[in-house]
């Protein structure tokens, strides 16, 4: 359990406006409207394989859309369709935030 469902406070959200060097965040915490590109995906194997086939491979571009009202669960756009996500299982998804192919991703990157 994270520390934000003990307190009950909000997770910190990464900001559209982000330019730093690329960072990698949890898919949870991405603002809405922001784009990430997806870094990893962790969980048990059945989670992991699920949200593989689901379409969260590494270099896809994910764009958070919408939320409930609270907070729970997520509205994702990636590879053309929307999928909605449980908190928990968005937090195994860590996107790179910012210019990916700054980081050497040149051939590893879906358009969004």
């Amino acid at each position: 359990m994270t520390e934000s469902h003990v307190t009950g406070s909000i997770p910190r959200r990464v900001p559209c406006s982000y330019t730093d060097a690329p960072q990698t965040c949890p898919l949870n915490r991405l603002g809405l409207g922001c784009r990430g590109f997806v870094a990893t995906v962790g969980g048990d194997g059945d989670t992991r394989r699920r949200l593989l086939e689901m379409g969260f491979c590494n270099g896809t571009c994910v764009e958070a859309i919408r939320r409930a009202p609270m907070g729970d669960p997520i509205q994702f756009r990636l590879r053309g369709y929307c999928l909605s996500l449980r908190d928990a299982q968005a937090e195994l998804v860590h996107v790179i935030v910012g210019d990916p192919k700054a980081n050497g991703w040149n051939d590893q990157v879906t358009t969004c």
